[in-house]
């Protein structure tokens, strides 16, 4: 048969998996171009970044020591450098209680706490049981970046209104989650599978919703000048989604 290759097939959804996830990791930009620009970081939060950049810690080290999935590594040292540069402007520009919390929270969450876990699984385990052990952070990190837009799903059937759910976003989501699930169940791989499989099937939960909900413009609510109130409002990883898996 001259058909592609099992393999050449996870390689084309574990390259589109990256695109797709780039762009979850870039989401926020236009949040800290507002910061920079206005050299405020107003009422937004750090951490949602300081979650996703633990987030791409441990799908970066469960994609180096998992065989055949450099792919799941490249895109999150490319968010972990994203997440970094984002941190490193809201500490600029936060304000003195803020600037001090989220520095203590990237000391605890993004140097402590990775570099120990990673640490004692590198040298206590072996083979399978560190894969294993890896895989279950990834899980777990994952499964709470894809669960943040849960309250904003909630705030969409309360006020009958998508104005704090963007399509464009809640649609990569949708897209991300679908692409890498793909990938796992080709790949094989559960650990990758959980967490965007979840994540695919809330995005597809926020598209029928924007489907139920959706107005003319001029019949919504006039945000900020931005456009940014919806992200100063939704918890922990709401904007970005994400990440996070390999996703996000």
């Amino acid at each position: 048969m001259g058909g592609l290759s099992l393999d050449s097939v996870i390689i084309f959804f574990g390259l589109l998996g990256n695109i797709t996830t780039g762009l979850v990791y870039l989401s926020p930009a236009n949040v800290f171009w507002r910061i920079a620009k206005r050299k405020s970081t107003e009422e937004f939060e750090s951490i949602p970044y300081v979650s996703k950049l633990l987030n791409a810690y441990f799908w970066v080290y469960y994609g180096v020591i998992k065989p055949d999935s450099i792919l799941v590594a490249t895109i999150n040292m490319f968010g972990g450098v994203v997440e970094i540069i984002f941190l490193t402007i809201f500490l600029l520009y936060a304000p003195p209680r803020m600037k001090v919390r989220t520095a203590i929270l990237v000391v605890i969450l993004d140097v402590g706490f990775p570099a120990a876990s990673i640490l004692l699984t590198q040298f206590l385990l072996h083979g399978d049981k560190r894969i294993d052990v890896a895989g279950l952070f990834c899980v777990v990190f994952s499964m709470i970046a894809y669960a943040s837009p849960l309250s904003a799903m909630k705030t969409v059937v309360l006020t009958k209104s998508v104005e704090y759910m963007p399509f464009l976003l809640s649609f990569i989501l949708f897209l991300n989650g679908g692409v890498w699930t793909i990938y796992a169940v080709l790949a094989k791989d559960l650990f990758v599978g959980i967490p965007n499989g979840s994540g695919f099937l809330l995005g597809t939960a926020q598209l029928i919703l924007y489907a139920m909900y959706w107005k003319p413009r001029q019949g919504q609510a006039v945000v900020d000048d931005d456009g940014l109130e919806d992200q100063k409002r939704q918890p922990l990883i709401s904007h970005s989604s994400q990440l996070l898996d390999p996703k996000s």
